[in-house]
């Protein structure tokens, strides 16, 4: 099991494809357990990923102890210096993006380019969803409550007009493998804990390294504002709305490639 001793915990890391290399960073609840995953998709054909289980998650370490962001980003720096990685593309998707921030910012000469997806500044630019504040719903009842914010076109009309999809998201969303595994609710309430603090809004304009803003029309919770705040705070930032929600990178098959196509230009 590839494990390496980074920043004083055990981070669990995968690495595989082809291309220059790329860290990607999930989002809330990333485990590399779940399938299918960066891994399975065109990403792989392009770069050669390096992903992980963030502290707290899947099968990287859970100290019983507050997570600050800066904890988060020194991880990332820490796994791709193990990997002999001065730098590198870099990926962050949703919670992922919120660590990339701070990683860019904390660690500015490891990113050569940078993709945030479906994220937020947090502070006077705009927070994400306050995932601490439904922590106590579980299983359909989370998943119900979610499916509306993570695509605001799925509301309660859509919900009566497509029940036998709607079931299927709830089914979805409901489902989780790991939901009883030691120290997963410590370490996911640590995370979430995290997020909630998660404030680079005045730093933002320090950022140096190109940077894709990337997001979905319909988010709810990563709000189409939050992504305009960003694209006027990072100097020469791009922004692309693409069609969907908080899953835009399925739910539009042009949202990989435009991403794959800004991280390998020249």
């Amino acid at each position: 099991m590839p494990t390496t001793r980074a920043n004083g915990i055990e981070l669990y890391f995968e690495r595989a494809g082809s291309g220059p290399p790329l860290l990607f960073i999930s989002g809330t609840g990333g485990d590399l357990r779940v399938k299918p995953n960066m891994f399975d998709g065109p990403l792989a054909r392009a770069f050669d990923i390096v992903a992980y289980d963030q502290r707290g998650l899947g099968r990287s370490g859970k100290p019983d102890r507050p997570y600050a962001m800066a904890d988060y980003a020194d991880d990332a720096a820490a796994l791709m210096a193990d990997q002999g990685l001065d730098e590198a593309l870099v990926m962050g998707v949703s919670f992922g993006g919120m660590v990339a921030q701070e990683l860019v910012l904390r660690h500015p000469g490891r990113v050569k380019r940078l993709v945030l997806a479906c994220t937020s500044p947090g502070g006077a630019g705009g927070a994400s969803f306050p995932f601490h504040e439904i922590e106590h719903l579980r299983g359909e009842a989370r998943s119900r409550h979610l499916i509306p914010i993570s695509d605001t076109r799925r509301d309660e009309a859509w919900a009566k007009a497509n029940p036998g999809q709607y079931s299927q998201f709830v089914a979805m969303g409901a489902a989780d493998p790991f939901a009883d595994e030691p120290g997963r609710a410590m370490g996911a309430r640590r995370q979430l804990e995290a997020r909630a603090a998660h404030d680079v809004w005045d730093r933002l304009q320090e950022i140096k390294a190109p940077v894709m803003i990337a997001a979905g029309k319909y988010d709810g919770i990563a709000e189409p504002q939050s992504q305009l705040n960003l694209a006027m705070r990072i100097p020469g930032s791009t922004l692309r709305f693409f069609e969907g929600g908080h899953m835009f990178m399925i739910q539009d098959r042009t949202a990989v490639p435009a991403m794959v196509e800004f991280l390998t230009r020249t």
